[in-house]
This record gives C-alpha cells, structure tokens and sequence, in this order.
C-alpha cells in the first residue's frame, strides 16, 4: 500500500539511532512485517496520518518478527511512553488502529503528556475503540 512513504528500520542499530536522535518529537515506532495483513493495515493508517502529526511526531516502521503483529511503541526523547489503555500491558498498541483519526488522537495524547513530564498518559479513546488482547505467559 502506502508504507512505502514511511522509514524502514531492519537494524538494531537504526532503531538505537533514530530513538537517540529524535528530540522534541513523539517517535512511532511499529514493529513487526510488511507482509503481515494486519501490519499493511496499521502502515495504511500510518502513512494517510503523517503529514497530520508532522510536527509533533515521526513515523517509522521495524521489519522484524514480534510476538504482537504489529505493535506500536512510543518515545519521546529517548524515553519509552506509556499509555494507560484499560489493560495489563502499558507498553505498546496492538493490532491496527481503528481508523486514521484514532491514532492521531493518541499520538496527540503521548506528546501532550510528554511536554507536561509524564511517561505514562491515558488513552483518549473510547472504550469499544481501544484493542482487546490477552497476555499469554510461556512456561509460567
């Protein structure tokens, strides 16, 4: 689709790179494969809401296997953000967003919140919008 638009990382060192040296910027990082429906889904999104979020965030995307396909991760200057979605996992968006409007609204959250000093920030989203999963534990 449109994922050709967005930066492609397939390095570890690329990912260090690039979560160093945005500053003043929501990072969005998704993980997972290009090949991957859901993840052609996610970069559809991502790429129709880049110019949106241009300049409160940049977008790139991990080509690399995962356990959630795909997840999204946030930065903002070097650190990790989090968001309180209503679930256990804090860490990371999984699955696709909903729609463009959706992911513009929770980046908008995270940059937000970061400008005020939080690492971790509330969903904006309605309930029926946020991604219900379980988290699976191997040998636990």
């Amino acid at each position: 689709m449109s994922s050709y638009l967005l930066t492609v990382l397939t390095k570890k060192q690329e990912v260090d790179a690039i979560i160093r040296d945005t500053i003043d910027k929501v990072l969005v990082l998704r993980f997972g494969r290009a090949s991957d429906p859901f993840c052609l889904q996610l970069d559809d999104i991502l790429s129709k809401s880049t110019r949106e979020v241009s300049k409160f965030a940049s977008v790139a995307l991990v080509d690399i296997d995962i356990t959630f396909i795909p997840s999204t991760v946030f930065f903002f200057n070097a650190y990790h953000m989090k968001m309180d979605f209503g679930t256990a996992d804090h860490t990371k968006w999984a699955v696709a967003f909903h729609k463009k409007q959706d992911f513009i609204d929770v980046v908008e959250a995270i940059y937000r919140g970061a400008m005020k000093g939080k690492l971790i920030v509330s969903c904006p989203l309605p309930p029926e919008r946020i991604p219900k999963y379980q988290l699976l534990y191997k040998d636990v």
